[in-house]
């Protein structure tokens, strides 16, 4: 793959409908229309449409800073709610490659700033050795180019709220502070969250202006977001559009009831794929269910989904290159 050009403006996308749960207590409502509420506190803003609820954090998220707020996201239609630790959140910009060579160069005392990835090989004790190799794999390295891992290290930021005459939407940017060795910090990052009146979806896009070339960057994030369940007690299957054909892969939940790796087993890459005409999961529950699609599938390098062992989560990443128009997720619908 070519080196792209660093400075032109890379988009990606996300489009998303119905999971959920009810915001946090907020201040009187900023402003309002006959379909759409938006009311913002000094942690977070919290938008209210005729179909949908949602908060973006601003900081002390529930679990993570960067896209929808664990357990915020509510379809009013059948009352399905989000059931993991957030949506569309966004972590580091990567590439592949070993770090090993970095050893003692990367600095990360206190969790901030760019450091070694957690990668089996790199740990020493037998117990984070089969963490890794569950979490992370054992097959196509990676490493940071730049951080902190948003999602947990991000300081405070101020949305800009945007009001249409059929859609309200939410602007956040950040620049990345830290650089991996021969690398430069200040990347942008700029996630787009937009709700359109009257309709159970929103579209979301995450865009990386990038400072550094790389002949394969990536900005790594978990699309939409973790399930977590106890013995599949919220999700009855997993639907993948992108597997097994034109039909589709249908998972029973049964599946993620015990821990394996990412690189084990419903994975996805465009190195060894075949680019399918559309990127669509859907998790059934009961009467309910959630989905997503992807845009521009094309621009999706990585998919893959794993479960971890300490939280029962089946959970998808999805691991888009900055250099084009890319994801976006779908629906929950009755």
């Amino acid at each position: 793959m070519n080196a792209f050009a660093a400075r032109n403006a890379r988009l990606s996308f996300s489009l998303l409908l119905a999971l959920v749960i009810v915001g946090p207590v907020f201040a009187q409502p900023t402003k309002e229309s006959a379909w759409a509420k938006v009311t913002e506190d000094e942690r977070a803003i919290k938008i209210e449409t005729d179909k949908l609820e949602a908060v973006i954090p601003k900081n002390n998220p529930k679990q993570w800073m960067t896209g929808i707020e664990k357990g915020s996201f509510l379809d009013k239609t059948t009352g399905f709610r989000e059931v993991g630790d957030g949506l569309m959140v966004i972590d580091w910009l990567m590439e592949a490659g070993s770090d090993a060579e970095w050893s003692d160069k990367v600095i990360a005392p206190d969790g901030n700033g760019v450091g070694r990835y957690s990668w089996h090989t790199n740990e020493t004790d037998p117990a984070r050795q089969e963490y890794t190799r569950l979490s992370h794999g054992t097959s196509h390295r990676k490493r940071m180019v730049e951080g902190p891992q948003l999602c947990h290290r991000m300081k405070p930021v101020q949305p800009e709220v945007i009001r249409g005459k059929d859609f309200v939407a939410v602007t956040t940017t950040y620049q990345y502070e830290y650089a991996a060795p021969g690398r430069k910090p200040g990347s942008r990052w700029t996630q787009l969250i937009v709700f359109p009146a009257g309709v159970r979806y929103f579209v979301l896009m995450d865009k990386i202006d990038s400072v550094n070339d790389s002949d394969e960057m990536f900005l790594r994030n978990d699309t939409p977001g973790c399930v977590r369940h106890e013995k599949g007690d919220t999700f009855s299957e997993m639907y993948l559009s992108y597997l097994s054909g034109p039909k589709g892969l249908r998972i029973p939940s049964s599946e993620f009831f015990a821990p394996f790796p990412p690189d084990l087993k419903f994975g996805y890459r465009r190195d060894t794929h075949k680019t399918p005409e559309h990127f669509i999961r859907v998790r059934p529950a009961t009467v309910t269910f959630g989905a997503r699609t992807s845009l521009v599938p094309s621009a999706v390098r990585q998919r893959y989904r794993f479960s971890p062992p300490s939280a029962g989560t089946p959970i998808e990443r999805s691991r888009v290159p900055p250099k084009s128009l890319s994801t976006s997720r779908l629906p929950a619908r009755a």
